[in-house]
């Protein structure tokens, strides 16, 4: 147990970083740059720092009207089982530490200011299928590492797994989670053999349903998860990734070299806002993976800061680019041929209604779409819709 007065030292801490940080940028980037400058700070001072940050803009826009601190201890309370925090200020709160979350809610409710529906106030705007309460339960709870196992490498990764003594959950034959922060890279013998990917993202990968020799475009190719997994469930496919930052097509190259993938592939930077024919001709693809640039509400258990500085006013805009990009590649997608669209959303906008709009305006049909939902695995949430071209 903390002394009252480390645990003083690390409530300073917390406040400094609460007054400093702005929401520009990542949380997670801006801690590093933060440990940087206070070189001074241990490895348990970073930890603790992190953790009561983190816990602080897990509870969104609820009991704003307490001090900061007050408001920590209750997102202590609602997002750990042991808390110095609790214990040195809320002594009589202990007992609720081992509650479940509904109790510990209830509790709150009660006692203090808090209030769970003003926790994520954008409710009204989720997709109709979000189950609203495990969704905002969600929030309180840093999600797993999940990785994909690659075939046929799955026995080995999991005994290297073994073998470091790392603890682990085997979903599927191919999906593995594990604590976050894993230090993956640590472990000898597993480069190559698998990949990180969140537990819904892999299961995108059900919706391609690609055969060998096809030609697929990775329009919004991003870190390339969604490329390889298409290269790795389909060989023999013809593959495009585009994206409208060289860097990160740089970076796919480093991915596919250390995955192992030699299938010839080509890379582009397309900018998917203005008409892509002077850069891919007329080109036309078996399929299209629209993973597309979104509000990423469906990853904010890791990313809780956006909770408190987002502006609902952003949907609009996302959805209205998300539409453009699709309307610039949709004259090069095959007819009779799917249009994979993504989202990491969970608001209608970016989703479903987008959906509908792009296929009355394109005549597309709708074959399905669904929400992968995560907030009952510890993952993320993503939308996902399969149109096909008349």
């Amino acid at each position: 147990m903390l002394s009252e007065k480390r645990l003083s030292q690390h409530l300073r801490t917390f406040e400094r970083l609460l007054q400093e940080y702005n929401g520009v940028e990542p949380l997670a980037r801006f801690l590093t740059a933060y440990y940087k400058r206070n070189k001074q700070m241990g490895s348990a001072d970073r930890r603790m720092a992190t953790r009561l940050i983190y816990h602080y803009f897990r509870i969104g826009h609820a009991a704003g009207s307490l001090s900061p601190i007050e408001r920590l201890a209750i997102a202590e309370l609602l997002c750990s089982h042991e808390s110095a925090v609790i214990e040195l200020l809320k002594p009589d709160w202990i007992p609720y530490l081992n509650a479940t979350l509904p109790e510990k809610r209830f509790f709150l409710e009660r006692h203090t200011a808090f209030q769970q529906a003003a926790v994520f106030p954008f409710t009204s705007l989720l997709s109709a299928d979000i189950d609203q309460e495990a969704f905002v339960d969600g929030l309180f709870t840093q999600p797993d590492l999940f990785i994909r196992l690659r075939a046929p490498y799955g026995p080995d990764v999991l005994a290297a797994l073994d073998r470091a003594g790392l603890v682990y959950n085997v979903i599927d034959e191919h999906i593995v989670a594990l604590p976050n922060g894993t230090a993956l890279d640590r472990v000898p013998g597993i480069a190559g053999k698998y990949e990180v990917q969140d537990f819904s993202s892999q299961r995108t990968g059900r919706y391609f349903r690609a055969a060998p020799g096809e030609r697929w475009w990775d329009a919004c190719a991003g870190a390339g998860g969604k490329s390889l997994l298409l290269m790795d469930t389909t060989p023999g496919i013809e593959l495009l990734v585009s994206d409208v930052r060289g860097s990160i097509l740089r970076n796919l190259d480093e991915r596919f070299d250390t995955a192992g993938i030699y299938s010839p592939y080509r890379k582009k930077i397309v900018d998917l806002t203005q008409d892509v024919g002077k850069v891919l001709g007329d080109s036309q693809f078996d399929g299209i993976i629209l993973d597309v640039p979104c509000s990423g509400s469906g990853t904010w258990a890791r990313t809780p800061e956006m909770i408190s500085f987002f502006d609902k006013a952003r949907i609009d805009t996302f959805a209205a680019l998300q539409r453009q990009i699709a309307q610039n590649a949709i004259p090069h997608l095959k007819h009779g041929r799917p249009l994979i669209y993504i989202t990491c959303s969970v608001f209608a906008a970016e989703n479903e209604q987008n959906v509908a709009q792009l296929a009355e305006e394109f005549g597309l049909k709708l074959e399905e779409q669904t929400l992968l939902t995560g907030y009952h695995q510890q993952a993320d949430t993503l939308f996902i819709a399969r149109l096909i071209k008349p």
